[in-house]
């Protein structure tokens, strides 16, 4: 299978599916088409229809979105545990994952994902804070009734914990307040090794996008090879 993703720095939609194969152990080769190049759209439009990364490969099969990448590779991987066994975990978790992919716009634009820095936090309005206050409370309901068995909210990282790992970066990129058990799961998704070693690929790119930054006053820069420590936050 070839996975085609965009920047690793930036492409949180690329990480979702990148991160998911990984860490259950999918095996796949990657391209990287990096974004607003001139030729760029055309190189994507030459993979995927919709001229946007990720898309998967898997033969005559192409797959160019993520939630629908996720869904081919629990049909084609069965065993490696996609979504959960239990069926009301994964009815739960189906639910998650899709609320995630058409919600919390607010954060979204508001704060692009950007693994390269660390930006001063400031008041990001409030529709930002109801859709923070949304993933808290969407986050600790999943690990209450379904994560008891391990770190990540359904007991093991999976397609939801993928589909919310960029928000996490989010969430830890801008500073934003959240309360303890809010970032002790986050700290368990940025201490993975999936995302650490797509962090470390995403800190050696040569690219960056100069305008996912302005507005921002960055505190913190990080470098290939470096150790990203996590800040203590104040909870919510």
């Amino acid at each position: 299978m070839k996975l085609i993703i965009a920047n690793k720095l930036y492409s949180s939609w690329s990480l979702r599916p990148w991160m998911l194969m990984t860490a259950l152990g999918i095996p796949f080769e990657e391209t990287v088409i990096p974004m607003y190049f001139p030729d760029s759209k055309a190189r994507m439009l030459d993979v995927s229809p919709t001229g946007k990364m990720p898309c998967l490969v898997d033969g005559d099969v192409r797959i160019w979105e993520s939630l629908a990448i996720m869904e081919y590779l629990h049909e084609r991987f069965r065993d490696k545990g996609v979504w959960p066994a239990d069926a009301k975990a994964r009815a739960h978790a189906r639910a998650v994952a899709n609320e995630m992919h058409a919600g919390f716009q607010a954060l979204r634009n508001a704060c692009p994902m950007n693994l390269g820095k660390r930006f001063a936090p400031r008041d990001l309005g409030s529709d930002v804070a109801d859709n923070v206050r949304r993933l808290e409370s969407l986050w600790a309901e999943a690990r209450r009734r379904f994560g008891a068995g391990g770190a990540f909210l359904y007991g093991n990282l999976g397609a939801a914990d993928a589909m919310y790992a960029p928000v996490v970066t989010r969430l830890d990129t801008y500073q934003i307040p959240v309360s303890s058990g809010t970032r002790h799961y986050m700290d368990a998704v940025l201490a993975h090794p999936a995302f650490v070693q797509w962090r470390e690929a995403a800190l050696a790119e040569p690219w960056t996008i100069d305008h996912y930054e302005e507005g921002w006053t960055a505190v913190e820069t990080f470098h290939s090879g470096a150790q990203q420590t996590n800040h203590p936050r104040h909870p919510a």
